[in-house]
């Protein structure tokens, strides 16, 4: 159950009764407010502080690799693969890194279902990298419970993801269970790694372990911001003749992720509700992009907005020998309440607009997503006995929906029947 303190004297003046500035009052708050995060966190994920996953049912396993639980059964008995952890009742559990070492174990004997087993891509094929940039020009839209929830999907059907926060509010990496005043340093951001000065580092040197096995992370905070702040110098320090030997903005996020392609088959990247340099530089390093739309009048017509300063933007960095290629462009209707008539008129003008650019399955609002969330958890985390099973059921086959499309775009992009 989450907590409130509130303090009894009014608000801008400390304990001691002395009037404080306004900054001073904010930042008061915000200290406040991190302390009982990190108290409710403790509470939460004992005794480490840290998220762990849940283990996964034999059913659960087997429907996840895409066998039958008897089979499933079948090569525990005979010793074959990791071993479950066996409980009460002989039931047999998981975790994600005994499925991921059973679709090895599945693949490498070989025959016809191997890469249905193991569905990472091959470079050899011509399999690029499909790097995913979900975005909206409007905050509320759903876009980091669909990209947060996108990259644990294509984890749990062994994908290697890596998941990137670009949002300096960092929604994405507080349900990967990191506090970023606390958790982060300084320089752990992607900014890190695309920043214009001797500090840049590596970017395999930011990314980060999470709990979910096959799916790395690279967190987000405030310092995010400053690529903001520093790009316009850099761009007026070329325009007056400067050399600076630096690479353009549009290109930066780029290169960062060609330093990793080799060690993934997805990145998904959350990007900020805003259309600035970040997200700008988000879709020049984009293979394919979804738009988040929640089916609202003021929303549609904010992402009108939105879809016309993109390509006008992106028409400059094109003009600049940026290189705009998606495989796929959809646009997603989120937080889609099926009763409700005017948003049902808004997704079927949405699909008479732009047709099969819209996903076919739209997101669900349901309070699952948000009772998960207070707890800084998942759908695909939080097991099915600790919701309404109805309420339950119903967003995970929404989700499931959603996901399974996008994953099979990525899997016709490159040139697999899905």
């Amino acid at each position: 159950m989450i907590e409130a303190h509130v303090q009894d004297q009014a608000w801008g003046h400390s304990e001691s009764g002395v009037v404080l500035s306004t900054d001073r009052a904010i930042a008061a708050d915000a200290e406040m407010l991190s302390a009982q995060l990190q108290a409710m966190r403790s509470r939460l994920f004992q005794p480490e502080s840290r998220k762990a996953l849940r283990k996964f049912t034999s059913g659960e396993a087997a429907k996840l690799i895409g066998v039958s639980d008897g089979y499933l059964r079948q090569l525990s008995i005979a010793g074959e693969g990791p071993q479950p952890e066996t409980g009460p009742g002989g039931r047999r559990h998981y975790t994600l890194a005994d499925i991921n070492a059973l679709r090895r174990h599945l693949a490498d004997q070989g025959g016809a279902k191997a890469r249905t087993y193991l569905p990472r891509r091959n470079a050899e094929l011509g399999e690029h990298l499909q790097v995913i940039a979900v975005t909206n020009f409007k905050g509320g839209s759903g876009k980091t419970t669909t990209s947060t929830h996108l990259a644990q999907h294509l984890a749990l059907s062994g994908f290697r993801v890596l998941a990137v926060d670009l949002d300096p509010q960092a929604s994405m990496s507080a349900l990967f269970g990191y506090q970023p005043e606390l958790d982060l340093t300084g320089n752990d951001t992607l900014y890190g790694a695309i920043r214009y000065d001797d500090s840049r580092r590596p970017l395999r040197d930011i990314i980060r372990k999470t709990y979910f096995d096959g799916l790395d992370l690279v967190p987000g905070n405030l310092e995010l911001q400053e690529f903001e702040h520093t790009t316009p110098h850099m761009l007026s320090a070329r325009q007056s003749g400067a050399d600076t030997g630096e690479t353009l903005f549009f290109a930066r996020v780029q290169a960062a992720f060609a330093e990793v392609a080799d060690d993934y088959d997805v990145i998904v990247v959350d990007c900020p509700p805003q259309l600035g340099f970040l997200t700008l530089s988000a879709l020049c390093a984009a293979t394919s992009v979804l738009v988040t739309v929640h089916p609202q009048m003021l929303d549609v017509a904010s992402m009108s907005q939105f879809l016309f300063m993109t390509a006008d933007l992106l028409a400059v960095v094109r003009e600049a020998g940026g290189a705009l290629n998606f495989d796929f462009m959809r646009y997603l209707i989120t937080r889609y309440e099926p009763n409700d008539g005017p948003q049902t008129q808004i997704a079927g003008f949405l699909r008479s607009l732009f047709g099969a650019r819209v996903l076919t399955a739209p997101l669900v609002k349901s309070t699952a997503f948000s009772d998960a969330g207070l707890t800084k958890q998942t759908l695909y985390e939080v097991a099915r006995e600790n919701f309404t099973r109805s309420t339950y059921d119903r967003a995970m086959e929404s989700l499931t929906a959603v996901n399974s499309e996008i994953e099979g775009l990525i899997l016709k992009a490159w040139n697999r029947a899905g």
